[in-house]
């Protein structure tokens, strides 16, 4: 048992979770995307300056620099632009359940139009995560969650399906930590170009604002991702992917005693079928 790889899973999945909470609380009194830019090149300098530091390079392969570019456009750009606007009207906990549902939506892609093989303890995990979703949804429609929002947040989570499924050699060929920092400064670019035209610089500071920003500018904004990097070099994408397993029922709890976000009887019910779901998705891979 690698228990270090454990450890690092849990503690990435903690990260990740928490980045909807801090980034609600940041778009409640800052714009959204002007925020998002400043914390990616915040956390794409840092991570350069420390990868130099370290002794890594950017003289890079070519499918690293093509993991840097779709990942800072999909993921940082798309993904993370999109879910931070649409959070100024979606409540945190809704957000990371629909953000958690990317392993299914990879394993699902791959299946309808890679023809990749999935074993039958994979399907019943897609069929189950499809009907925590459905759950779910039918609550949150019933009590009038907003559309727009919610139409941001499954374009996001498609840009982030896309991305992993472009791209799964990033973690080959070491440099991680130079990775991570790139893949941030493309996204801060991508987003300014949205940034600059489109909103105005208006902030209401406080203490709160403050610590959500330093806290999602470090930890999940440049830890969990050189974390997660580490995890899938150690472990491989597959293993390392089980652990999202976890990030529906840590990203609804983190909302639920930071913001006092209320759940239902059905939230409670979905996110764990969401999360059966999951977890079936990935050991059925491991056994493929």
């Amino acid at each position: 048992m690698d228990i270090r790889a454990i450890l690092m899973g849990l503690a990435f999945a903690c990260m990740w979770s928490s980045a909807f909470t801090s980034a609600r609380i940041i778009v409640a009194d800052a714009p959204p995307l002007t925020a998002l830019a400043i914390r990616f090149l915040i956390s794409g300098l840092l991570g350069v300056v420390i990868a130099r530091a370290l002794g890594q390079t950017w003289r890079l392969t070519s499918g690293q620099w093509r993991a840097i570019i779709i990942f800072g456009l999909c993921q940082n750009g798309l993904y993370l632009g999109l879910n931070f606007v649409a959070m100024q009207w979606i409540e945190a906990s809704l957000a990371a359940i629909i953000a958690s549902t990317m392993p299914l939506l990879v394993a699902l892609i791959g299946w309808v139009l890679f023809r990749e093989t999935v074993r039958p303890l994979g399907i019943a995990g897609l069929a189950a995560g499809l009907l925590g979703v459905v759950l779910i949804m039918g609550t949150r429609l019933s009590t009038g969650v907003d559309i727009y929002g919610l139409a941001m947040l499954g374009v996001g989570v498609l840009a982030l399906t896309f991305a992993t499924l472009a791209v799964r050699e990033a973690s080959s060929g070491g440099n991680l930590l130079m990775i991570v920092g790139l893949q941030m400064l493309i996204g801060s670019a991508a987003l300014a170009v949205f940034a600059i035209p489109l909103e105005t610089f208006e902030v209401r500071w406080s203490w709160q604002l403050i610590v959500a920003f330093i806290y999602t500018t470090l930890v999940p904004g440049l830890g969990a991702t050189w974390v997660w990097f580490v995890l899938v070099g150690r472990i491989g994408a597959v293993r390392a992917s089980t652990f999202h397993f976890l990030n529906p029922f840590l990203g609804v709890a983190i909302a639920a005693v930071l913001l006092n976000e209320k759940l239902g009887a059905m939230d409670v019910i979905g996110v764990s079928i969401i999360a059966v779901g999951i977890l079936a998705v990935q050991v059925s891979k491991q056994r493929g």
